[in-house]
């Protein structure tokens, strides 16, 4: 995809269907903000051709959700792949704003380009590159228009997305901020400012209603700013176009004071306003801006652990070993122990803190030892439920410092479940629940038990959450079970003196073991969503033995330092290296 915006006569697509259009052959057509172009499954018997405004590309992902893959901007065309290989459509293009497309059929196209080889090996570039974005799962041309939209009075915001501007710049990136002076330019002069800069802020306080309008109609993604110590005005306006409404292309940062300890209250914010992503700002901290800035320019870090029992210890030195190599963790998320270790990240531990909570709660005493009559489970879950209660007490998921998810298998439904808003407590107790070793969690009517089962490694969650590139620490595919340790102890008066039955019998790692494996397809598609792939050696260490913290937290020390050392470009900046030339 084109990294700029071009004019319809800049390639050789261009002038050939401005040549087409002026012939009678071409057909225009304006696309109102929200309609669709195509759908998957429908004929893809024309090409199209983007000459004014924006077209946003999706995809279903497994929940039947959209996820965004990114934007269509003047100058570009969309459909070539399913119209050269005449198969139906496979994805959603959506007018994010008012547009005007040209099309040509597959017969007239095919006719004019024979005329000009040099359409057809630009065609083929552009086919190539797309096919390797889609292989990859990088982005199809990154959004560069962002609004920002005050959500109350708390006073003016175009001072924060001035320093969110300058960070940008930081990153060597040319950007512009415009407010309200713009409301009366024409369409062109968006489209010439859009087209000269890498990345247009828009910015609407307060009282600006008619500019909000504006705003809300211009751009690619939109952020509405309110303030996280007061509640959300009772009546609350959206300003976004149907468009960026309807595909979840709407986000809120809520700014916190300095000193806020934990933020609280964003659960109301969230329904007020149905954002897709909650963003935390404390007031003068440049980290926050900086982690907005790289979340607009696609280089924000997205850290995704799996799932893996005692193992998952390793997540805690890997974690140590990004931050002391100054890797920003900008999302977090996981899948059973691993969501664990991203929940204490996303809570604003140090690595200190996250050492010693950890130890207390699974180290210090067996998680897994408040053996039950095995009706629902062999233990009762109960010591789990207290540690998740001790340690991440009545915390809402949208009240963390970082964006985060868990997940978990619904048995109800037989699909995966992303936890994104709600208690965090319940939704780790959910992601944990192996089959058979701990009970299952309820809700709202659905059985739910440990994320491991359907989803061990959720690189691709993260992917369709945000565009920058993924960091994976995966402990699942080591060796875990041998055939001489399926055995009944042989002296079981020994087995209980000696504390071995805390971890409890080798059927426990055989429940555990077999609810982390990951079929090769499910697991070669994760790994294609993940930038740096770090796979601690955790052969040694018995998926059940709680007490092996200290080789499991070295383990991934070791192997993200290793894995680190093997690039050659910072991590921030390898979704970018992964767009191909």
């Amino acid at each position: 995809m084109a990294t700029g915006q071009n004019s319809d006569d800049d390639t050789a697509l261009g002038r050939l269907f401005a040549r087409e259009r002026i012939g009678g052959d071409a057909r225009w057509f304006s696309l109102p903000g929200g309609a669709t172009l195509y759908s998957p499954g429908e004929p893809s018997d024309e090409l199209y051709f983007l000459s004014a405004g924006r077209l946003g590309v999706f995809r279903p992902d497994e929940s039947g959700e959209r996820s965004f893959l990114g934007v269509i901007r003047p100058g570009e065309p969309a459909g070539e792949m399913a119209m050269v290989a005449g198969t139906p459509h496979s994805g959603n293009v959506v007018a994010l704003r008012d547009s005007e497309l040209l099309a040509l059929t597959r017969e007239d196209f095919f006719a004019a380009a024979d005329a000009d080889p040099q359409v057809m090996n630009e065609l083929a570039r552009l086919m190539i590159l797309r096919t390797r974005q889609a292989a990859t799962q990088t982005s199809i041309g990154e959004p560069k228009v962002f609004g920002f939209v005050a959500a109350d009075r708390g006073g003016a915001i175009r001072p924060l997305v001035m320093k969110i501007a300058r960070a940008i710049a930081e990153q060597g990136s040319s950007v512009e901020v415009i407010g309200s002076e713009a409301a009366n330019a024409p369409t062109e002069w968006y489209s010439n400012l859009e087209a000269e800069y890498d990345h247009v802020l828009y910015v609407a306080e307060a009282g600006e209603t008619l500019w909000k309008g504006i705003v809300g109609r211009q751009v690619d993604r939109l952020f509405r700013i309110g303030r996280g110590d007061r509640p959300p005005p009772p009546l609350l306006e959206t300003h976004a176009a149907d468009a960026l409404q309807q595909h979840r292309l709407v986000d809120l940062i809520l700014l916190q004071p300095g000193d806020c300890a934990r933020p609280s209250g964003s659960e109301a914010w969230l329904d007020a306003t149905g954002a897709a992503r909650l963003f935390h700002l404390r007031r003068d901290n440049l980290a926050d801006v900086q982690r907005i800035a790289r979340v607009l320019t696609g280089r924000s870090v997205g850290l995704v652990l799996s799932g893996g029992g005692a193992r998952a210890y390793a997540h805690i030195g890997a974690v140590k070993a990004l931050r002391a190599a100054g890797i920003p963790l900008d999302f977090v998320g996981g899948a059973s122990m691993g969501a664990i270790v991203a929940a204490s990240v996303a809570m604003g531990w140090d690595d200190a803190e996250i050492d010693r909570r950890i130890r207390k709660a699974f180290v210090e005493s067996s998680p897994l030892d408040d053996i039950a009559f095995p009706i629902l489970a062999m233990t009762h879950g109960v010591k789990v439920k207290e540690r998740l209660t001790e340690h991440f007490s009545e915390t809402e998921i949208a009240d963390l410092w970082l964006p985060f998810f868990c997940v978990s298998s619904n048995l109800t439904s037989g699909t995966v479940q992303v936890h994104r808003r709600g208690k965090l407590s319940r939704a780790l107790r959910a992601s944990i629940a192996l089959p058979g070793v701990m009970p299952p969690m309820t809700e709202e009517g659905s059985v739910l038990v440990d994320g491991a089962v359907l989803k061990n490694y959720p690189a691709d969650i993260m992917r369709s959450i945000q565009l920058g590139p993924v960091v994976g620490v995966d402990v699942s595919r080591g060796r875990s079970i041998n055939a001489e340790e399926m055995h009944r102890p042989r002296h079981w008066l020994s087995w209980i003196l000696s504390g071995e039955w805390r971890k409890g019998p080798p059927i426990v790692a055989l429940l555990m073991r077999a609810a982390t494996v990951s079929t090769a397809r499910d697991l070669a598609a994760a790994r294609q969503a993940t930038d740096l792939l770090i796979m601690p050696s955790v052969d040694g260490i018995d998926i059940r033995d709680w007490k092996a913290f200290d080789p499991g937290v070295a383990a991934g020390e070791i192997a993200t330092r290793e894995a680190l050392a093997k690039l050659t470009r910072p991590v921030t900046e390898l979704r970018k290296a992964a767009l191909p030339g």
